[in-house]
């Protein structure tokens, strides 16, 4: 396993990404914490076991493996923002709540967050614009599933509670239309599962960088709310009872991004 991510290649056109599931600190970052944030109640939990069945449909995997404290994947490098509403940064110093995540004077120096950038930030993203390659080299396109969690109330982020299936796709920038017709088809499928195309959550940089339809490189990002599988106070249990039945809404929109791309690769034949 590598240090800063897990990786495994599929036998598809399709990638999918974790970039906020890690929970490694450096020993900086966590002897600076305030101690409410050691539990790290930010973090995308339980992803990989969530999307665990993604292997059998032949998708390649990516998680990093540290966690957002550290640095976060799915920011630009030059921290500029993405959103004109609040949101966290490169190098988060709050937590989503909007309050302080380190002790006073304590936050990381500019020589450690260069660092973080070089040795956790830039390995993921070469890691996933290499594989993104691979995939369109050897199919003539690629998908890519951004998949992340987050508690349904954040009231610095978004009022009232956040509907249960997010999907971005950065105002319709990132991928074909008729793909993110096709997703939200399955979402309006899903009984009792609320859902939303570009709300609060139209996709990071992530989606925004790497989404190049023209090029056949489509990338849908799916902001999850965590209390569809897991219990979103601490000690933030999986509850298989919960995520079963979202594991089936799951499987069904990359069972649907798959389908799509093999009818695209047929007609471009």
């Amino acid at each position: 396993m590598d240090e800063v991510l897990e990786f495994s290649r599929g036998r598809t056109p399709l990638l999918i990404g974790m970039p906020h599931a890690g929970t490694l600190l450096t020993p900086e970052v966590e002897a600076a914490l305030v101690p409410a944030a050691r539990s790290l109640p930010d973090t995308d939990w339980h992803l990989p076991r969530l999307y665990d069945f993604a292997a059998g449909l032949g998708a390649s995997l990516l998680a990093g493996r540290y966690s957002r404290y550290v640095v976060d994947l799915n920011r630009p490098p030059d921290d500029s923002p993405l959103y004109a509403s609040p949101t966290t940064g490169l190098f988060p110093t709050t937590f989503l709540d909007g309050t302080p995540l380190f002790q006073p004077g304590r936050a990381p120096a500019p020589a450690l967050r260069a660092e973080y950038l070089q040795r956790v930030w830039r390995p993921y993203h070469e890691t996933l614009a290499a594989e993104l390659a691979r995939l369109k080299a050897e199919f003539g396109y690629a998908l890519l599933f951004d998949a992340h969690s987050i508690r349904a109330v954040v009231p610095w982020l978004f009022e009232g509670r956040l509907p249960d299936l997010n999907l971005g796709t950065h105002s319709g920038a990132s991928c074909d239309p008729r793909l993110a017709e096709r997703l939200m088809a399955v979402c309006a499928a899903a009984e009792g599962y609320s859902r939303v195309l570009d709300g609060r959550f139209k996709g990071g940089y992530i989606t925004r960088h790497y989404g190049q339809p023209e090029q056949g490189i489509h990338v849908v990002q799916l902001e999850l709310v965590q209390c569809r599988y897991m219990e979103e106070q601490e000690p933030f249990r999986y509850r298989e009872d919960l995520a079963g039945p979202t594991r089936d809404v799951l499987r069904a929109l990359l069972e649907a991004m798959l389908a799509w791309g093999r009818e695209q690769g047929r007609r471009s034949r």
